[in-house]
This record gives C-alpha cells, sequence and structure tokens, in this order.
C-alpha cells in the first residue's frame, strides 16, 4: 500500500500513553493517526500489566484454596493446570486487545501498522504491513520500552527469560531464579512461588524494591523469605552457563546458583534509537531519554514525547496521563503534567501501594515529617477476611498537618492508595481524612485510623502517651 495523507495529529506508538493520547486528540476534533509496529496496548497490555495480573488472580485463587481449612471448608485433593492459566490469560488480552481496536476505529482514528520513523520534524516514512508516508502538524512519540538485555548473559528466551518472554512460557519449571529484585523481579518471584516453583532473586544493591520506603522494604522481605523465597542481596552476576537441564548462575568469589531457568529483570531500555529523530532535530540524552518540559513538548516546537522514553516514572498510569496532557497542549487546550502525586503499586503478596514522599525523603527535603502507621490486624474488616499482614502510613508535615506521602502494604493496596493519591494531589491535611466518614467495615478505614494516629488521638489502638498540661 503506498499513501500519502497529512494528519493534524500523528502518534508513533499504541500503548498506554499512545492511544489515550490519540483518543484524546481525536475527541477534541483533531484528524488522528495512530503508528503500531505490533500489538495495540503496548507492553503493558500485552506483555506486561494485564497478562502478569490475570496469572497472579489465578496464583490468589490457589492460595486462598490452600487456606480454606482457615474459613472452615475442606477442599480435598485440588490441583491446577498451567498450561489452562495461560489460555486464560492470552484469552483476556485477546478480549481488551480486540475492545482497544473498536475504540480506534469508533475515533475515527487512522490506524497504520508498521515501523514509525521521522523524515523531517513533519514527515514520517511508515514501514511494515501498511508502507506510507504521512504528515503531521503535531507528532506525539510514544515508542516506550524493552527489558534491558546484558551483554554478560544475553537473552535466548529458552533457558535466559526476558519479563515477555517468560509469559510464553506453557510448562511451569521446578526452580526459578531472577536477576533483579526491583519490582517486575518480585513480582515474578511471588507469582511463581505460589505455583510452587522453587525461586531465588538475586539483587546487585543492598535490599530488594529499593526505591520504597526503608520499613516497606523491610516488610516485604519479610514476607517473601517467609513465603520460601530465598533472597541473595549485594550479589554480581558474572554470566549465565547453560546445560542441558538447566543453568548455572555464576556469581563473584567462585559462587553460583543452579535453576532450571533464569529470568533477567534488570531495568528496561528506551526505544528512541533508529527513528530518526535526528532528522527532526529532536535532542536524545545519552541514556535514551527524550526531555520535555511540563507541556510534554520536546525542543522542537509541535513534537512531543510522552511514556517511559520522557525517564520520569516507568509506569503505564503515568504514560497515560502524560498522553492526555500531550494531546490537550497538541489540539490548542493548555495543560500542563505535575509528579507530586503519581501512585506505584507492586503486586507482590502482600501487595505495596505508595504516593508521595517517604520519611526519609521529606526528612531530606527539611519537612519536620513524622509517619503515623495503622496495623490491618487491628481492623475489624481485615480479622474477617483473614488478611491481617501488614499496615498503612501516613507521612506528615507536623507543623501544618499536611499529608506528604503514604505507604500501604498488604491486602488490596494496590486499590487503598487511590485515596491518598487524590489526598496528596489536593494538598489534604489529616484532618481531613479525620473529617470524612469512612464506611465500616472496610480495610479503607485503616487510612482514618492512621490520620487520627498522626493526631495523638488513636482510637482501635491504645492511647499515645503524652504529658498533660493540666496535670497537677
Amino acid at each position: 500500500m503506498s499513501q500519502q495523507e497529512q494528519f493534524d495529529v500523528i502518534v508513533i506508538g499504541g500503548g498506554p500513553g499512545g492511544y489515550p493520547a490519540a483518543i484524546a486528540a481525536a475527541q477534541a476534533g483533531a484528524s488522528v493517526a495512530l503508528i503500531e509496529k505490533e500489538h495495540l496496548g503496548g507492553v503493558c497490555l500485552n506483555w506486561g500489566c494485564i497478562p502478569t495480573k490475570t496469572l497472579i488472580a489465578n496464583a490468589n485463587v490457589i492460595t486462598k484454596l490452600k487456606h480454606a481449612k482457615d474459613f472452615g471448608i475442606t477442599v480435598d485433593n485440588f490441583s491446577f493446570d498451567f498450561g489452562t492459566m495461560t489460555k486464560r490469560k492470552d484469552a483476556v488480552v485477546g478480549k481488551l486487545r480486540d475492545g482497544l481496536g473498536m475504540l480506534i476505529a469508533a475515533n475515527k482514528i487512522s490506524l497504520f501498522r508498521g515501523y514509525g520513523q521521522f523524515l523531517s520534524a513533519q514527515e514520517i516514512k511508515i514501514s511494515g504491513d501498511d508502507n506510507a508516508i504521512i504528515t503531521g502538524k503535531k507528532i506525539i512519540i510514544a515508542t516506550g520500552s524493552r527489558p534491558k538485555e546484558m551483554a554478560a548473559f544475553p537473552f535466548d528466551h529458552k533457558q535466559v527469560l526476558s519479563s515477555d518472554s517468560i509469559l510464553d512460557l506453557k510448562k511451569l519449571p521446578k526452580s526459578l531464579v531472577i536477576i533483579g529484585g526491583g519490582v517486575i523481579g518480585c513480582e515474578f518471584a511471588s507469582l511463581y512461588s505460589r505455583l510452587d516453583v522453587d525461586v531465588t532473586i538475586l539483587e546487585a544493591l543492598p535490599t530488594i524494591i529499593s526505591m520504597e520506603a526503608a520499613n516497606i522494604v523491610s516488610e516485604l522481605t519479610k514476607h517473601l523469605s517467609k513465603s520460601g523465597i530465598k533472597i541473595q542481596t549485594n550479589v554480581m552476576v558474572e554470566g549465565i552457563d547453560r546445560h542441558k537441564k538447566g543453568i548455572s548462575v555464576r556469581l563473584a568469589k567462585d559462587k553460583a546458583v543452579e535453576a532450571e531457568i533464569a529470568l533477567v529483570a534488570v531495568g528496561r531500555a528506551l526505544n528512541t534509537s533508529g527513528i530518526g529523530l535526528e532528522k527532526a532535530g529532536v535532542v536524545v540524552e545519552t541514556n535514551g531519554v527524550i526531555p520535555t518540559n511540563d507541556k510534554m513538548e520536546t525542543n522542537v516546537p509541535g513534537i512531543y514525547a510522552i511514556g517511559d522514553i520522557t525517564g520520569q516514572w516507568l509506569l503505564a498510569h503515568v504514560a497515560s496521563h502524560q498522553g492526555l496532557v500531550a494531546a490537550s497542549n497538541a489540539t490548542g487546550t493548555p495543560r500542563v503534567m505535575h509528579y507530586d502525586a503519581v501512585p506505584s503499586v507492586i503486586f507482590t503478596t502482600p501487595e505495596i501501594g505508595t504516593v508521595g514522599m517517604s520519611l526519609e525523603k521529606a526528612l531530606e527535603k527539611g519537612y519536620q515529617a513524622t509517619v503515623s502507621a495503622f496495623p490491618f490486624q487491628a481492623l475489624g474488616k481485615s480479622q474477617a477476611i483473614l488478611s491481617t499482614e501488614g499496615y498503612a502510613q501516613l507521612v506528615v508535615d507536623k507543623p501544618t498537618g499536611q499529608i506528604l506521602g503514604a505507604q500501604v502494604i498488604g491486602h488490596e493496596a494496590a486499590t487503598l492508595i487511590a485515596e491518598m493519591t487524590v489526598a496528596i494531589a489536593n494538598e489534604l491535611t489529616v484532618d481531613c481524612i479525620v473529617e470524612t466518614i469512612h464506611a465500616h467495615p472496610t480495610i479503607a478505614e485503616v487510612w482514618l485510623e492512621a490520620a487520627m494516629m498522626a493526631n495523638d488521638s488513636p482510637l482501635h489502638l491504645p492511647p499515645v502517651t503524652r504529658k498533660n498540661p493540666h496535670a497537677s
């Protein structure tokens, strides 16, 4: 096919940043072209968020069945079929992908299947199923990232897997070693451990998920270790030797870890090379990041960048919001991007949700910060559902009462963090939470209790000891 068309907005990449940008621009009245070389939905829908959380949902059912006796329910000799679980995963992805295709069509967006490359600041060449040269008044780059590969132990996608190719497994390994104890590594460790796989995490830094608050890291480490996951920190992987029956991960000081397969989860590589950015005059930093202003605009007027390639937060929901901001500016309505209240969730067991500053970061920035925590074991709903592990905590500026950050580890933490995201985005104080009626019995009451703790007036824990100024 050979075409030459002109559009108001061209979006390169149909992932969680690109397709919302295309839809928002189309709904603003612009003519929009969306270029995607693989599947709509990008990594998140096809190799990340959705397939992994589908498998995690299966694992959650298995965990419930294993503890059925605690609820007075007898389930004898249950089993699970991993092959069937993967088929359900693929079906969920396929259904959502089809729905996304219908959304693109319903918004009258022109979809081009192929690889997009700049020929100039307004001209894009498409190569693939569709071959075309198109021009756009405004262009939004949303090319995302891919699993980072290490030269010392490259992927073969059979014994040494990426976070993409591990999702192609149809049969469970007996043992798995994960190189990298970040979010991706810990999520897969938690998943496969609950599917009865022997899991080892190898992390070069002193702790796993090192970007999180210290006490949250400690709590997760405790739970993962208790579940049987072996965690080694401060270790350097030098190479991986492949054998017929498995692999041997070589560490410093002549040590090694044996397993059936390895997952390499050491970060992401940005997809900014090979797309002709130099022909458009777009500045790219040495690490592959495309700098933008708060309107998501690059150094070239009319060219925007969103998602992982901006080097801000490698999170699908951040990419989506950036996409909406870029589309708004590209279609004539000024809008700016804020990063003060970005929620981050980790789907381990237990789940983790965080937003805003940790106590350590708040103190570093000069706030007179304190932390107030409330355990789930003191909540009625948590006891009723037998999910009492973990706690929620608020980081508070003591002089003003403003909520600076929040962290929660436990059941449904990923959902619970939404309330504190709204609170921090709107600069609310703990009094705002205390004066808000929370439904009972719910696990969301944990925020009310933590806020009351911050005011030295706990309701469902013993009183905070403090001096009474009126005592004789």
